[in-house]
């Protein structure tokens, strides 16, 4: 992969606080206009990578290049850093605190500080603001809060945009709208690193994870192909008269072919499954403190 192949690249990355070492000596490549997410429990160093990236934390060793240049160098001020800053968007973990202004006031001021960026009103309607635009920021419920830190992220354009479990707070149908305006954008050729508490999605979303547990990578590839999930053992399932039936092996499609002839056919409640990416996702963290059986944490 070459250099201009790659939006941000990591090299032998360290931070320590104290005795506790957050990162370990990672190393991550994202892709230009992929979608690339962050796995891993509580304490696994995630947002502590993504912070260095954005500029925003200073690193104990290691190379850091996001968009060419180096986040520690690119950020002390000066026309050159000004224009990296409004190549990248942020949506961080805690919220906007303009409580007076509306939240159409609020987009309008952000968007003024970048050359190209999107259309207010349009970005509202895309994360499912648009009947809150006249209303004042302290009159906004958790999740609307949380809509508006993503709109600040996205109405700037950016070329890599930086997103800390943004749909924390969502309700079902707003985070499916989420979805697709992350997928539209992914589409229209901007890189995102994502960190998510919710697998599903980043299975949706993600054209690779990377899995970090205690500041190291456990495990890095497509949510198809993780951890070698997609060629782990299958477990066949079928419903015979007397009762249901399974059986696993490495070769489901022989036995499927099987059950096939011995019904003459449409085999009754067949169906053929593997490690999901949770159940991946559990076993290569092991019992690093953090790990749930609902999703991740940061």
């Amino acid at each position: 992969m070459t250099h201009t192949e790659v939006a941000l690249r990591v090299r032998g990355l360290r931070k320590r606080y104290g005795a506790l070492t957050a990162v370990d000596g990672i190393d991550l490549d994202v892709r230009r206009g992929e979608v690339f997410a962050l796995l891993g429990p509580n304490g696994a160093g995630k947002t502590t990578i993504v912070e260095i990236c954005e500029g925003y934390r200073s690193r104990d060793g290691g190379e850091v290049s996001v968009l060419g240049a180096d986040p520690a160098r690119a950020d002390r001020g000066g026309r050159g850093a000004r224009l990296w800053r409004s190549r990248i968007g942020i949506v961080l973990q805690s919220g906007t605190e303009s409580g007076e202004l509306t939240v159409r006031e609020i987009v309008r001021h952000y968007a003024s500080s970048y050359p190209r960026h999107r259309d207010p009103d349009e970005v509202l309607a895309a994360v499912g603001l648009t009947g809150k635009a006249g209303a004042r920021l302290r009159h906004l419920s958790g999740g609307q809060r949380r809509r508006l830190d993503v709109a600040l992220g996205v109405v700037g354009r950016p070329e890599l945009l930086f997103l800390d479990e943004p749909t924390t707070g969502f309700d079902p149908e707003a985070r499916r709208q989420f979805w697709e305006l992350i997928s539209g954008l992914s589409h229209g050729g901007t890189t995102i690193m994502l960190t998510t508490h919710y697998l599903d999605e980043a299975e949706v979303l993600a054209d690779r994870v990377a899995v970090i547990a205690a500041g190291r990578v456990r495990a890095e590839g497509t949510p198809a192909e993780l951890g070698g999930r997609d060629v782990a053992t299958a477990t066949v399932s079928w419903q015979a008269e007397d009762g249901r039936h399974s059986t696993r092996t490495d070769t489901p499609s022989a036995v499927v072919a099987e059950l096939s002839r011995r019904f003459g056919g449409e085999v009754p409640g067949l169906t053929v499954s593997r490690p999901t990416l949770e159940d991946t996702y559990l076993q290569l963290i092991g019992s690093h403190p953090g790990a749930t059986r609902n999703g991740v944490h940061r």
